[in-house]
């Protein structure tokens, strides 16, 4: 990238050229699906932040490392999203599950004197989702645990919090489920930041919930005040549909809570979706379980569980089990003759058929539930069932290239990856400021030439403040051109090997820096490129990409064609460009393959 500014008080010629260069290879197919190009990496580069109590929060004194009880971030995180791949079926979304506003603090009761004995930590995870749904008869359970991922990288959570009524009291019970689950927000919201998330003792930070601090990074109808650094919902009118917020494993959007008034038209105006639920007092045709008793549950449930008789009774709505604190304490209008899309917006899912921004010839998409004033409302983000197929979820940390051995194409790589960015060089009397955005925990070299074939150090060490950086230099000279590098990274809690491998076939094929490549040569008799078949039987001692060392080989040999497999995790900073593949038998000879490219 080159930029030219000339002045007239003194005719200075600034050009910056930025280094290293990233290339990222991305399918046309994938740029016009909101899967892929929904997320949102714009401080992707910026350590994860927490406040630890409130009076670090209104001091606006944060952390890049802490620790508390048995949870601790002993080296800095980056925020969020890290990688995103996609194949022709799947998106592969790695990521810290860190936010990328800064979270805290958090507390185990109203009064905040008591702090919740756990703080978030790097996930290192990775969620994959569908790229085409299908929609069951049968609904499946959300269960407990991530349902899917936020824009932003952070675990989404259903309304449930893995407790129920087992009779005598609510117990947990390894992520099953009774008649009377608990309701999440309700029973835990106490322990929510700002940003309406929290994390259990596995540290895994996630939204059960309207995401407030996303929503207010996204523009999504939300104000902080700037003393209290506190999320509000704006008392404006909204005048626009809100963005994406993340995907559930069925791959269906979650949006925020505004859409179109009229479900299939795009211009029908704005406002708030208008949940299906109502607790059960009576009113709209409703049980009055204070007066009648917690002895049968909702017809949703009934529908959602498969079971309608022997039903287990819940407590009686008392001080200690007040009304709402199950799921099954609210019910579903369209049981009771109200229609949806006249009396209400969102089915028993959460969610309706509606055209979107992002989805303009329409789309099954869930809302974030809220009231009028911005109060969270049932069932919060999607229902207690999914509405689609759940084919999506984590993707194990030990991967499994016959699982996960699609991928054709790298949407997004953060870390060192990260193409740096020079803004328009100010130059004023001799001046010249420059600025670019920088990579939290770089170090940046500022050079200058007058000639292009020599070049002197202007400044080494500098380091960002955050995510930018910048450095002021005064010259005499008419015409000077400006170089920036950046030069190092001090260390950093990674998100780990990558968890799969990305399949490809040498001679051809390709992969990104920062990947971790299954490449595999077929031998044939005869051959040329790939060459001849080897001797039966003969092992193969080392596999090379480039320079790059391959591991995890394995030779099959055939009686007319032989394959080697190798994996190669290439490096952030590999070189480029045509690779030669040399593959060496223990008992000779070295075989050699030109043609496959490092993006």
């Amino acid at each position: 990238m080159n930029m030219k500014t000339n002045t007239r008080t003194n005719n200075i010629l600034v050009t910056a050229f930025l280094m290293p260069l990233v290339f990222v290879q991305i399918m046309n197919a994938s740029l016009v699906d909101p899967r892929t190009n929904s997320w949102f990496t714009a401080y992707s580069g910026q350590y994860a932040r927490i406040y630890t109590n409130d009076l670090t929060r209104t001091n606006g004194k944060s952390f890049t490392t802490w620790s508390i009880s048995t949870t601790a971030q002993t080296l800095p995180a980056y925020c969020g999203v890290q990688e995103v791949y996609s194949s022709s079926n799947w998106v592969y979304v790695r990521s810290t599950g860190l936010a990328s506003y800064t979270m805290g603090a958090w507390y185990a009761n109203s009064n905040h004197t008591t702090f919740l004995q756990q703080f978030p930590t790097n996930q290192k995870t990775m969620f994959r989702i569908p790229r085409t749904n299908s929609v069951p008869a049968k609904k499946s359970l959300s269960g407990g645990g991530p349902i899917g991922i936020a824009v932003d990288g952070v675990a989404l959570y259903n309304n449930w919090d893995a407790n129920f009524w087992n009779g005598t009291a609510d117990v947990s019970n390894g992520g099953t489920n009774g008649f009377w689950n608990r309701d999440a927000y309700v029973n835990e919201g106490v322990s929510f930041d700002y940003g309406n998330a929290h994390q259990p003792s596995g540290a895994q930070y996630h939204y059960h919930a309207s995401p407030e601090g996303l929503r207010y990074q996204l523009g999504d109808h939300v104000d902080m005040n700037a003393l209290t650094k506190v999320y509000s919902e704006s008392t404006n009118t909204a005048t626009k549909h809100s963005p994406i917020l993340g995907f559930t494993a069925d791959g269906f959007p979650i949006y925020g809570p505004y859409g179109y008034s009229i479900s299939n038209n795009a211009s029908s105006g704005i406002r708030r979706m208008v949940s299906g639920f109502v607790i059960r007092n009576g009113q709209y045709g409703t049980s009055n379980l204070t007066a009648n008793g917690r002895s049968t549950i909702p017809q949703w449930a009934v529908r959602l569980y498969g079971v309608a008789s022997n039903i287990l009774s819940g407590p009686a709505v008392s001080t200690s089990y007040p009304l709402g604190r199950y799921m099954e304490d609210n019910d579903y209008l369209g049981d009771h003759g109200y229609q949806q899309g006249v009396d209400f917006d969102l089915d028993e899912y959460n969610g309706r058929w509606c055209v979107t921004p992002e989805f303009p010839g329409g789309t099954y998409a869930y809302f974030v539930a809220i009231s009028t004033n911005g109060t969270p409302v049932y069932p919060y983000n999607i229902g207690f069932g999914y509405y689609g197929t759940p084919a999506g979820g984590t993707v194990s940390a030990t991967g499994g290239s016959a699982t996960i051995a699609d991928i054709s194409a790298t949407n997004f790589l953060a870390y060192t990856n990260l193409t740096t960015t020079l803004g328009t060089p100010a130059v004023k009397s001799g001046t010249v400021t420059l600025s670019w955005s920088a990579l939290e925990g770089g170090s940046y070299q500022v050079e200058a030439t007058t000639n292009l074939s020599s070049w002197s150090v202007l400044q080494t060490g500098v380091s960002p403040n955050e995510i930018t950086a910048g450095y002021t230099n005064v010259t005499s000279l008419d015409q000077q051109l400006y170089r920036v590098g950046r030069t190092s990274v001090a260390s950093y809690d990674g998100t780990g090997a990558t968890a799969f491998a990305v399949s490809s076939y040498a001679p051809g094929g390709s992969a990104a820096r920062g990947q971790t490549v299954l490449i595999t040569i077929t031998f044939t008799t005869g051959g040329s490129n790939p060459p001849s078949l080897p001797p039966t039987g003969a092992p193969v001692s080392s596999v090379t990409l480039g320079s790059i060392t391959g591991t995890s080989s394995s030779y099959v040999n055939n009686t007319t064609y032989g394959t080697e497999t190798a994996s190669f995790n290439i490096p952030s900073n590999a070189t480029t460009g045509a690779q030669t593949i040399s593959i060496t038998f223990s008992a000779g000879p070295t075989f050699t393959v030109s043609s496959f490219t490092i993006n």
